[in-house]
């Protein structure tokens, strides 16, 4: 290994990029391209928190957190900031989905999910990130 490397940054580096490569291509790439309509499909979800107002706006901004966050993730850049967003969204999925009569079995990624992502919020992105390098 690399000196002052240790197997928990290549155990964050790892997570980092599984979390992140999730998030940007499979859950945020989709809504990215698929543009307004979608977003305000998203952002309705915001409704079962009491807030009906511009679900556009709330849509793009749930889209943003796993497109652009799961980038940021990859890179190692920003990690506290943007796992705390998305656990932002896996509580406001998690809703939806308890709303939509799922059962606790069927929000199991969900569960993972935000496990993964309270452990990068904990800890950070690691040394063997874009920041790392930078900080050097």
């Amino acid at each position: 290994m690399a000196k002052g490397l240790d197997k928990t940054d290549w155990g964050l580096f790892f997570l980092r990029l599984g979390i992140g490569f999730g998030f940007a291509c499979i859950h945020g790439l989709p809504k990215l391209l698929g543009g307004v309509s979608t977003w305000e499909k998203l952002g309705a979800n915001m409704g079962h928190f009491g807030i009906h107002w511009q679900p556009v706006f709330w849509g793009f901004m749930a889209m943003s957190a796993e497109f652009f966050g799961g980038i940021l993730l990859m890179l190692g850049l920003l990690v506290r900031p943007a796992a705390a967003i998305m656990i932002i969204n896996m509580i406001v999925a998690a809703a939806t989905m308890l709303y939509g009569g799922h059962t606790h079995k069927d929000m199991a990624e969900i569960f993972e999910i935000f496990g993964a992502l309270s452990c990068l919020l904990i800890m950070g992105g690691g040394n063997i990130s874009l920041r790392g390098l930078l900080r050097k």
